[in-house]
């Protein structure tokens, strides 16, 4: 049976194209999760007003990756340090959670953050918290990097997330 979970940390072109080559993803959708309006628009996030994140959403079979794996792709990708902030990306909508689905997923991502403590010199920030309304992003944002691999901040940001995922977890890919 599949799962979902929903990571947010930074740019959701980002995650969505890592999570993409992650073994045993069945899909990872682009969206806006967490925040207090009903069908927000990239523009609306992007204002910082919302209160919703850009997450990625990742159905995943758990019987060719777990969540503690997804998690630990997740954490190598991502500062989970800086509050509201991945690189020259500011703002809520950046900030750094994980959406769980269900109880389980709430418990055990707990528990990967207890285990992560000691492996970064300040302090995670990351929420966990119960997943609500995921709220699909524009099509214009779907598959973003695979349609436009030679765009600036694709080259200049995605590539080196898509480099550290084959480097440091080349048993996790496709």
């Amino acid at each position: 049976m599949l799962e979902t979970i929903t990571l947010a940390g930074g740019c959701f072109w980002c995650l969505e194209a890592v999570f993409l080559q992650v073994r045993g993803v069945q899909s990872a959708n682009s969206g806006y999760m967490g925040g207090r309006i009903e069908s927000p628009t990239y523009e609306q996030i992007c204002r910082g007003d919302t209160g919703h994140a850009e997450v990625v959403q990742v159905t995943f079979d758990p019987q060719l990756i777990t969540q503690a794996q997804l998690l630990d792709v997740f954490f190598a990708i991502h500062d989970p340090t800086t509050h509201n902030r991945q690189g020259n990306d500011v703002g809520t909508q950046y900030r750094s959670a994980i959406f769980a689905s269900t109880e389980d997923q709430i418990q055990s991502s707990k528990s990967k953050l207890r285990d992560l403590k000691n492996s970064f010199t300040a302090p995670i920030l990351t929420e966990v918290l119960l997943a609500s309304q995921f709220w699909p992003a524009e099509v214009e944002h779907h598959d973003y990097y695979s349609k436009h691999p030679q765009q600036p901040y694709c080259r200049a940001v995605v590539e080196p997330k898509l480099r550290k995922l084959l480097t440091h977890f080349p048993s996790l890919t496709k």
